[in-house]
């Protein structure tokens, strides 16, 4: 049987990839729904996708999540985050009327290819549709490899990137064909299964993890333990909930305007944790927006940066071979870049200088500071941040490889096609009329939006002195294994 087929029909098709094209296997005991990143049992077109597929089958979903010690800068901040949010997943699933297993690996309870032998008992595959990361690779890997059909599903978008169409070049462009569809993929229903919960065999035993001490575990695994985790981002669904209902209450109603301003509390939602891992989804957030009381001007202006921007940078993202990559950059902005790459760099910083927000400059150690402490940095830091790095390491490649192993290690919205999406911005964006040194005709930036506000220098002051904690710094910033290939599935 043709599996494209039982998902052609499906409401939500337009938001599915066929990764590999197999027949459904006849002695398929599940359809085995794998999770990365999507870490939410509702409004989750991941786990949507399996159990139409399944319903059409009649086979029981099996939802599986699971977090390796190995991968790119495991911590306790990102382990812990996901492990919390893993906890909620599974406990969500049960309700819904579905079976969720998790596994945490580490060195008692090694489990290689756990995915591969979970995708040979299953009829069908029904993966995420992500496109950088760890996410990306691992999925390709297990396509090629699976003897089933595999299917992507793009979960992380309000409009699924797909109706955008390909080529195109810029926002604007982008824009006139995103903001036709906003409403009519704004609601969802999530399907229900008509096949009772899996409860058959399995080639692993599951981690409970609702009854573990999951502190306790992230303090025995082989990762980095000197990052520690972000009060100020708790882990869970709940706690996204909290920032949600903060978000409509206290800070839509100034948004326009208090958005730009790093010195106030109440003017960023914080949300972009519980949208990397999926906690929450761009149609939530967007369905509280609207029902809010605050100002047009203030919802409008909220909408644009998650759907207008967000949504632009995953676009982009699925159109790259490889986001991460410092061949992103416009050309026009790699090549004046390569013009002034042998200019003097008086002002360069060392690694552990930056790594420590240590450096000379206060301002980019106050955002430092947030992405060591916190795991996130305001928006407007994060650009004057960005664009100092380009004037402090040796060449253009070294300052983006920088960048990205700062936010990717420190912040848990790191490895996202947003932050990427901004770096790349912050290394072009629109060409400057004036030629300066290092950066040719790509634009400068200055720290008045913040240091200028009153109160600005005294806060500035107060968040770079913040006590951090003291991280491993690598010999040289290190290269991505999974982008040379080097990282086993």
């Amino acid at each position: 049987m043709a599996a494209d087929v039982l998902i052609t029909d499906w409401k939500e098709a337009p938001r599915v990839r066929l990764l590999a094209d197999h027949p459904v296997a006849q002695g398929g005991r599940y359809v085995l729904c794998w999770l990365q990143q999507a870490l939410r049992a509702r409004d989750n077109a991941v786990i949507d996708a399996a159990v139409h597929l399944g319903n059409a089958l009649n086979l029981p979903v099996l939802v599986y999540h699971g977090i390796r010690e190995d991968y790119p800068y495991a911590s306790d901040r990102l382990h812990r985050f996901i492990l919390g949010a893993s906890v909620d997943l599974g406990i969500s699933c049960r309700e819904r009327g579905l079976a969720c297993v998790q596994h945490v690996d580490h060195a008692e309870r090694r489990e290689k290819g756990l995915v591969h032998r979970l995708a040979a008992d299953a009829a069908a595959v029904v993966l995420e549709d992500q496109p950088t990361f760890v996410a990306r690779w691992q999925a390709q890997r297990v396509a090629e490899r699976a003897q089933v059909p595999v299917f992507a599903v793009n979960a992380a978008c309000l409009v699924p990137p797909a109706l955008i169409g390909d080529g195109v070049r810029g926002r604007s462009g982008f824009l006139r064909r995103h903001e036709p569809e906003r409403t009519a993929w704004s609601q969802w229903k999530d399907e229900r299964p008509d096949v009772t919960p899996y409860a058959g065999e399995l080639p692993f035993a599951p981690d409970r993890l609702e009854e573990l001490d999951l502190d306790a575990l992230v303090a025995d695994l082989a990762i980095d333990h000197s990052l520690p985790v972000s009060t100020m981002h708790p882990p869970g669904r709940a706690a996204a909930e909290e920032r949600l209902a903060r978000l409509v209450a206290d800070v839509l109603p100034g948004y326009a305007s208090a958005r730009n301003d790093a010195t106030r509390s109440e003017g960023a939602s914080g949300l972009s944790p519980y949208l990397h891992f999926g906690v929450l989804g761009p149609r939530e957030i967007m369905a509280a927006v609207n029902s809010a009381t605050a100002g047009g001007q203030h919802k409008r202006k909220l909408a644009d940066e998650l759907l207008g921007f967000r949504e632009w940078f995953h676009y982009q993202a699925t159109q790259l071979q490889a986001p991460e990559q410092y061949d992103r950059i416009a050309s026009w902005a790699r090549q004046t870049l390569a013009d002034h790459a042998s200019d003097a760099r008086p002002e360069q910083e060392t690694l552990a200088a930056m790594l420590a927000g240590e450096t000379r400059d206060e301002t980019w150690n106050a955002g430092q500071r947030q992405f060591l402490v916190d795991g996130w940095m305001h928006n407007n830091l994060r650009m004057y941040w960005c664009k100092r790095i380009i004037a402090w390491t040796p060449t253009p490649e070294a300052a983006w490889a920088t960048a990205c192993y700062l936010n990717d290690r420190l912040s848990l919205d790191g490895r996202d096609p947003s932050t990427y999406g901004n770096i790349a911005a912050m290394f072009a964006g629109s060409p400057s009329e004036r030629e300066r040194a290092i950066y040719g005709r790509v634009a400068t930036r200055g720290d008045g939006s913040t240091r200028n506000r009153a109160g600005g220098e005294a806060w500035l002051a107060a968040a770079a002195s913040r006590p951090a904690p003291q991280l491993s710094v690598p010999a040289e910033v290190p290269v991505d294994p999974y982008l040379t290939g080097e990282a086993t599935v």
